[in-house]
């Protein structure tokens, strides 16, 4: 409430990680709240955590002097880009293009390292108390996030309803149960449950169709399939059957993975058909090393 100290309540609001319990975070509030007022100020705040740095105060000190670093270059690049050349404006996007991608690079590595500590202390954890879960998130939270970008496929439908929500809902449900599934396969650690017979609902939509795209790019075309590949997703994710798309990306080399998630068939070979898609498999001749490989697969709606 910016009145410059942290009450329980935003103190779980922020630090709530779904792991810890409501005891375990009240016990952690009172052991920060050294001057015992039932708030924690800044200094109780900085003294707890200075105390358990280690490591990373070397990171949050080389991050403090990047940030004022990235904005002495945003100040420079305010002030001249409108005078440079094409060419120094080409440079400037370039620059601004390539850093961006590091820091993203760099964020998909701190948010898996998130996921795998999450995961691993709540395998570890023998204690039954059920941890806290708060309607306000810690702000960059990835499955927030993956969440938001599902549901911003429908955002723009100007047919939405509270009904429509709903069904978006049970959709954003079972990409990320499929999505599990695939990442289960590719670790190839998958074990079968036993055989159960499913009765379709009246008018429930029986199959998704999944279509890999894997793409060996050549190395000094990749910017460009790049762009290319961005103006695809966007036009292929705007239409009505798209259910989700996603890229990977092989540290190794420059061979990237897509998956697509259609409704049916049908609607991906309706998607086929379009412009946009039939411009995108022409440009590939120019980007790919070799062909481009592509593997569909019809899994049930519901499972």
């Amino acid at each position: 409430s910016d009145d410059g100290k942290l009450s329980f309540d935003e103190f779980k609001a922020y630090f709530a990680d779904g792991v810890l319990s409501g005891e375990e975070l009240h016990e952690l509030f009172r052991t920060i709240d050294t001057h015992n007022t039932d708030n924690l100020d800044t200094e109780e705040l900085c003294d707890y955590f200075s105390k358990h740095l280690g490591e990373y105060e070397n990171v949050l000190s080389v991050l403090e002097d990047f940030n004022i670093t990235i904005l002495k270059a945003m100040d420079k690049t305010k002030k001249d880009y409108q005078e440079a050349s094409n060419l120094g404006q080409f440079v400037t996007r370039f620059l601004l293009k390539e850093t961006l991608n590091q820091l993203q690079s760099l964020q998909s590595s701190l948010e898996c390292a998130m996921e795998t500590t999450e995961e691993q202390t709540r395998q570890e954890r023998k204690d039954p108390a059920k941890p806290e879960v708060l309607s306000v998130q810690w702000p960059g939270k990835r499955l927030a996030r993956r969440l938001q970008r599902n549901n911003s496929l429908s955002s723009n439908n100007p047919y939405s309803s509270t009904g429509w929500i709903e069904e978006e809902s049970q959709w954003v449900i079972q990409i990320n149960r499929l999505q599990k599934l695939i990442d289960r396969l590719e670790k190839k650690d998958l074990k079968l449950e036993p055989f159960e017979e499913e009765v379709l609902e009246e008018n429930a939509r029986p199959h998704i169709m999944i279509v890999q795209h894997q793409m060996s790019v050549i190395e000094e075309k990749v910017e460009e399939f790049r762009l290319a590949l961005k103006q695809y997703l966007e036009s292929a994710s705007a239409q009505g059957g798209c259910l989700h798309v996603s890229i990977q990306k092989l540290p190794s080399n420059f061979h990237f993975i897509v998956y697509e998630f259609w409704e049916n068939s049908n609607a991906w070979n309706s998607h086929l058909q379009m412009n946009y898609s039939k411009a995108f498999q022409r440009s590939n001749v120019d980007f790919l090393e070799t062909p481009e490989h592509i593997t569909t697969m019809l899994v049930p709606g519901k499972y």
